[in-house]
């Protein structure tokens, strides 16, 4: 029965004893009812106690000083439930061990009865501390028994087994981890267990790390931060990077996680030691190849932007100014046409090293792609100062270059603007450089010019022009005027050039100077380009039959890859032969040595349409493409043909290009004819076609039909 004792029955006699003492003595009455009440007032006591154990947690045993039970609660006799029957007031203890023991309440006591049953007693007498006990239905109970005054015992009993089974998944989980983990002491952050992946993984033997403290794994570098961690870890520590050293003197980061516990009865956390070591050096891989150029190793487009946001804070700060070069290579086209591309990112690389070598640890250099570099110089107050480096720039970039036994020569144009008089921001400051440099490169290139307001204006003017032009292109509000080619025997003309013109609504009829550099920018190019061929071949419908038509073409209508399909479709639409089309290209269309521009030129002479070169002599191989492709015509360049009479040179390039013609079999015409005596010259040389203001400008379609008309008209009378 639960709570019996020694105490209610020693109760029951004291009370049976003073009743008959009580009777014999009549005076005593009183005495009999103030011993009544100690009597009730000791049984309430006992009873409070019996309910106050009871209610709590733990198993609780009173024993005499022979081990004999007094007083226990139910926890206890739960505890003990395959043996409760045997607890009785004055049972001895040892006897119900021994009787549990031959039930096999004791698994550990199998095999070792006596030897169990010693020990366990003079625990139980000699009580030294705690200790556990494993019973047959797999529990554990943490016993702990002290000596009371009067020689007796007090045995106080937990149930650990969840926090038995808990600390077994911790130690499974613990020493079975691939991750590396420790567990340290929070007052004085010794180690206190360590796993083998920790161990493998930093090299230190395992009794070695157990005389360690977490300082000795951390990198003294990061010794500051371990001030936390004498106390209460706070958890923004978790998932920190911290850095520590392994046996080898190694440092390695890693990433941590913290969670704290008790272990083996004191504060302690438990740290895992993720390595992140080859991570974070792919991160810093990954975040200098996006701050830096993979060709010439120099910051690009974004660091540059970052160290101008610097040097904007230090101007704010300290009024420090500071200037902005935009470099663009001069010619640096031309090396990657003629040697290759891996001697022109060889010539970049080399021009890169001579810039970085001429600047100061405080300036930066950056590449912003193709031939273009950007230099931020420091501490510059005025024009003047950034002069000198401009100067030194430009020389050293001149300077000849050895590429793999190729001397080479470029040079190059700089835009400058400078902080604060230029802008305060960076997208101002480089816009602003960088229409400094298209005025330089404007002026002639291989010098430089720094920013001017007016240069906005002209940009601005530009922007309106662009806007005019593709409202232009989408209304169609273009004209095509028409220029002969007139044969220099007959005075024929045997074919017309369409010459594109803007009526503009406001500034009148703008010139292409003007607007085709533009389009040519913006990519508008090949609109207009489609415009012209589909209205030329639609007018040289109306032309006799043995007049022909000739078209420019840009290079980007090429890239556009629907060439040949747009001539087809213009020559059906207007039912004009191809073979009165003529398409005139320049040398730079060839420049890029495309396979698609071969394929599309031989797809289109194929056709029946017929191939000219426009401005021959003008570029730096025009005899490899007369090799290269069979054009039916050459039109010599007007800067050959302007007073040649008085020009020797010219006469000899003129006079070889009309031979070189004769032999190939090829047509040649000269541009910009404008008088008697060019014609004259051209004449004697065997130049058989000549364009230019001595014959007739460009015309609209309506005067072309005229002239046409009155062509036939004499050819007839004749």
């Amino acid at each position: 029965m639960p709570m019996q004792g020694r105490a209610s029955n020693m109760l029951a006699g004291i009370a049976a004893s003073l009743r008959r003492c009580f009777a014999r003595n009549p005076d005593a009455r009183r005495a009999e009812a103030e011993a009544a009440v100690a009597i009730l007032e000791a049984r309430k006591a006992a009873s409070r106690l019996r309910d106050a154990i009871d209610i709590l947690p733990e198993g609780i045993v009173f024993l005499d000083a022979d081990g004999r039970y007094i007083l226990w609660n139910q926890q206890y006799a739960n505890i003990y439930k395959r043996s409760s029957d045997l607890f009785q007031p004055g049972a001895k203890l040892a006897d119900t061990l021994r009787i549990g023991v031959e039930r096999g309440d004791y698994p550990e006591a199998l095999g070792r009865e006596e030897e169990w049953m010693k020990e366990r007693l003079d625990k139980l007498f000699n009580p030294d501390g705690r200790h556990e006990q494993t019973l047959t239905d797999g529990r554990t109970i943490l016993i702990e028994e002290r000596r009371t005054s009067d020689g007796g015992i007090i045995g106080l009993r937990v149930d650990i087994t969840e926090m038995k089974q808990r600390e077994a998944s911790f130690r499974l989980l613990f020493d079975s981890n691939p991750v590396p983990m420790f567990v340290y002491g929070l007052d004085d952050l010794r180690i206190l267990s360590v796993n083998d992946a920790a161990v493998k993984h930093y090299g230190y033997d395992r009794d070695q790390v157990l005389r360690m403290s977490l300082l000795d794994i951390h990198h003294p570098d990061e010794s500051f931060e371990l001030g936390h961690l004498g106390g209460e870890p706070s958890e923004d520590h978790a998932g920190r990077t911290w850095k520590h050293r392994k046996a080898d003197g190694t440092t390695i980061d890693v990433a941590i996680f913290l969670s704290h516990l008790t272990y083996e009865g004191q504060r302690a956390t438990l740290i895992a030691a993720i390595d992140i070591t080859e991570r974070k050096a792919a991160e810093s891989r990954v975040a200098y190849m996006a701050h830096h150029d993979a060709l010439t190793a120099l910051p690009n487009r974004i660091l540059l932007r970052l160290r101008m946001e610097g040097m904007i804070s230090d101007l704010r700060r300290n009024g420090r100014g500071f200037a902005v070069f935009c470099v663009d290579l001069d010619n640096f086209k031309w090396v990657n046409d003629t040697l290759g591309h891996p001697l022109g990112d060889l010539l970049l690389q080399t021009i890169a090293a001579r810039l970085r070598a001429e600047l100061r640890e405080q300036d930066t250099i950056a590449r912003l792609g193709g031939d273009e570099f950007a230099i931020l110089q420091a501490d510059v107050g005025k024009p003047e100062e950034a002069s000198q480096l401009l100067a030194r720039l430009l020389a050293i970039i001149g300077e000849p270059y050895d590429l793999e036994g190729h001397l080479v020569t470029i040079g190059a144009s700089i835009g400058v603007s400078l902080a604060p008089n230029d802008g305060e921001d960076p997208d101002r400051l480089l816009k602003n450089a960088d229409m400094a440099l298209y005025r330089a490169k404007a002026e002639g290139k291989g010098g430089f010019r720094f920013f001017e307001s007016e240069m906005d204006a002209r940009v601005q003017a530009r922007r309106r022009l662009e806007m005019d032009l593709r409202a232009a292109i989408k209304d169609e509000v273009f004209e095509v005027h028409y220029q002969p080619l007139v044969s220099l025997a007959s005075g024929e003309v045997r074919s017309l050039e369409a010459l594109i013109r803007w009526p503009h609504p406001d500034q009148g009829m703008i010139p292409p100077s003007e607007f085709i550099p533009v389009a040519e920018e913006t990519g508008l190019i090949a609109q207009i380009g489609l415009f012209v061929l589909r209205r030329a071949c639609a007018d040289a419908a109306l032309w006799p039959e043995d007049v022909k038509v000739a078209v420019n073409l840009s290079p980007m209508q090429f890239k556009s890859g629907n060439l040949l399909q747009a001539v087809r479709d213009a020559l059906k639409d207007a039912g004009l032969s191809p073979t009165r089309l003529e398409l005139e290209i320049t040398e730079t269309l060839l420049l890029d040595k495309s396979e698609l521009v071969t394929a599309t030129l031989h797809a289109l002479r194929a056709l029946g349409v017929h191939i000219s070169m426009d401005d021959f002599g003008t570029g730096y191989s025009s005899l490899s493409y007369l090799r290269s492709f069979p054009f039916d015509k050459i039109k010599i360049d007007r800067s050959f043909v302007h007073d040649i009479g008085a020009n020797t040179d010219s006469q000899a390039i003129v006079r070889a290009i009309v031979s070189l013609g004769s032999s190939l079999g090829i047509k040649i015409t000269a541009e910009g004819v404008e008088t008697e005596s060019d014609l004259a010259y051209l004449k004697a040389e065997g130049c058989t076609e000549g364009q230019g203001y001595l014959f007739s400008k460009a015309q609209p379609q309506k005067a072309i039909l005229a002239l046409l008309a009155k062509q036939r008209g004499k050819k007839a009378a004749a």
